[in-house]
């Protein structure tokens, strides 16, 4: 009976973890979208910046994502026989692209078009501990905004 009530509980966590992958995947692209006209590069130069107008400010997102009782549990089992653990690594695709997205969102708020010199880095902060075996990550994206010329850029609507 004890067995029935565990694959009943992991039946539910895979099917309202993958409700929510799917959710937040479809409103990132959605966002992605909206916010395309902002040319973002990792170069440290600014490619096509328009002289005219000041410099760059530096702006920072953070995002923090965690597993679902599914995934914790598939890679837990992955773990123990060892390979790569996909289900973590589409965790973290997520996360990079949520942090991101905040940044272009961020840039596009401030009456940027462009973002140069963008880093992504990642932190642990679920930790090893025993009892709370729920993997997390800490994603900051640094980079800093500026005006790109016109004619790369589209123009982009004044910020509300």
């Amino acid at each position: 009976m004890e067995f029935i009530i565990f694959l009943g509980l992991l039946g539910l966590g895979l099917l309202a973890g993958t409700a929510t992958e799917k959710r937040h995947l479809k409103q990132l692209a959605s966002r992605e979208h909206d916010t395309r006209p902002v040319f973002v590069t990792d170069l440290r130069t600014f490619p096509h910046a328009d002289p005219t107008r000041p410099g760059g400010e530096m702006l920072v997102a953070e995002v923090v994502i965690a597993s679902d009782y599914f995934k914790t549990f598939i890679g837990g089992l992955r773990g123990l026989i060892g390979g790569e653990m996909r289900s973590y690594a589409t965790l973290m695709l997520r996360g990079r692209r949520e942090a991101v997205q905040r940044l272009r969102e961020e840039a596009r708020a401030r009456g940027y078009n462009a973002l140069s010199n963008v880093r992504v880095e990642f932190a642990d902060v679920g930790g090893n501990n025993v009892r709370r075996r729920m993997p997390m990550a800490a994603i900051m994206a640094v980079g800093t905004a500026y005006h790109a010329l016109p004619s790369v850029q589209p123009a982009l609507p004044p910020p509300s």
